[in-house]
């Protein structure tokens, strides 16, 4: 059972979505080592929940994400040795790799400022709903550290090209919500007040699609990124013959007989 202690998590039974609120309004919803883990762990279960079909994470207050907490983990750092950092700094790589391998949709939604850390994990989740307020930076150069972090430059240059994710990653600058609409970062932008609402229509929307299929799609567009046509030709033949097999596969084609709308499983 998912049951966090650093965040909100509800699930609504009905519409099979699950929620995930990051619940540090006055730190700006700030990471600590504790969120990194319990998120991580929350997402590996999420893969598997029954009656969960679709995700929505967002937060509370003016921020989605700003980052790692100064405090309570950038200033421990510093006690570190280099195994100590790189036990650090594989951990926060381990919840980009949750999210994406997670076969639920996962919706973004960016209610406000989304920075450093919580900027890619926002890349890493498969859609993104922002409020006309939620700019977003790549911060890590301005404080030491490599724009290549935590999957950083292999996502976003798949979501905006390399020419682009350059720019972002290597200056470090806050790309307005309308700015990053265009260059594909966003998906949507809504006004302030209508984002839950329109994340949660989307979440609903995805999950009325067949599951196991979905999951399939998602792990090919990850894995596909890497590869040549050729395999990715053979990748797609075996998992659409997989998808063939499955319920989902069969109920559509007894609603489309029925001229009825198909009830995926």
């Amino acid at each position: 059972m998912i049951a966090p202690k650093t965040f909100r998590y509800e699930i609504d039974a009905a519409a099979s979505v699950a929620t995930l609120v990051l619940d540090r309004p006055d730190k700006l919803n700030a990471l600590t080592f504790e969120v990194y883990a319990e998120l991580t762990e929350a997402f590996r279960a999420l893969d598997q929940e029954p009656g969960v079909r679709s995700i929505v994470l967002t937060g509370t207050g003016r921020a989605f994400c700003s980052g790692g907490d100064v405090d309570l983990i950038i200033g421990k750092l510093f006690e570190r040795d280099y195994q100590g950092l790189l036990e650090f700094t594989r951990s926060t790589g381990a919840l980009i790799l949750a999210i994406r391998r997670c076969r639920r949709p996962v919706v973004a939604a960016l209610n406000g400022l989304a920075s450093g850390a919580g900027a890619v994990i926002a890349a890493a989740c498969d859609f993104r709903v922002a409020s006309d307020s939620a700019k977003i930076a790549f911060l890590f150069h301005k404080v030491g550290l490599t724009g290549a972090d935590m999957g950083a430059a292999w996502l976003l240059q798949r979501l905006v090209g390399q020419a682009r994710a350059t720019e972002i990653l290597m200056l470090g600058d806050f790309v307005e919500a309308k700015e990053a609409e265009r260059i594909g970062l966003y998906h949507r932008v809504v006004p302030g007040d209508s984002l839950m609402s329109e994340a949660r229509g989307l979440a609903e929307r995805l999950a009325l699609n067949p599951s196991f299929a979905q999951g399939i799609t998602k792990e090919l567009l990850t894995r596909e990124s890497a590869i040549d046509l050729a395999t990715a030709l053979e990748m797609e033949s075996q998992a659409q013959a997989l998808c063939m097999q499955d319920p989902n596969f069969r109920a559509f084609y007894d609603a489309f007989q029925a001229k009825k709308k198909p009830a995926f499983s």
